[in-house]
């Protein structure tokens, strides 16, 4: 599929049900979904939502961390795989890290995720400890 610009603003309250209904779909057969976990996040974190063709291809969920911003979440609807979305949406995360002053940015990934590991670190992130990847942030 070719790259496509998506569209990225700012979660508003009504994207709630679509995102969690969105990420239910993606992720709820693996073994640690929890319901709570993503709500929380959507209720909570700095969320950012992708749209594509006026419909929501993919979010990423925010959360602040002492001197860094971590991603809580950051999905890809199946539709819009190998559309850029999620390098958009990195790159959104990344740009808005650096604007709260953040040295790093990080993401928690699972040993067994080989696909996603492969995605943070072709970004440029590198492994810190256990699951924690992270990207060192250019200072203002």
């Amino acid at each position: 599929m070719p790259y496509r610009k998506a569209t990225i603003r700012p979660y508003q309250e009504e994207d709630e049900s679509l995102l969690f209904t969105l990420a239910r779909g993606v992720f709820g057969a693996m073994g640690d979904w929890d319901d709570r976990r993503t709500l929380t996040a959507l209720e909570t974190d700095t969320v950012f939502v992708a749209e594509l063709e006026g419909g929501p291809a993919g979010f990423v969920a925010l959360e602040p961390r002492e001197d860094a911003v971590r991603i809580a979440h950051l999905l890809v609807s199946p539709v819009h795989e190998g559309e850029g979305v999620g390098r958009q949406l990195l790159d959104y995360a990344e740009g808005y890290a650096i604007s709260t002053g953040a040295i790093r940015l990080q993401v928690v990934v699972e040993d067994d995720n080989r696909r996603a590991r492969d995605f943070y670190c072709s970004r440029g992130f590198v492994a810190s400890s256990g699951e924690i990847f992270e990207l060192l942030l250019p200072q203002r």
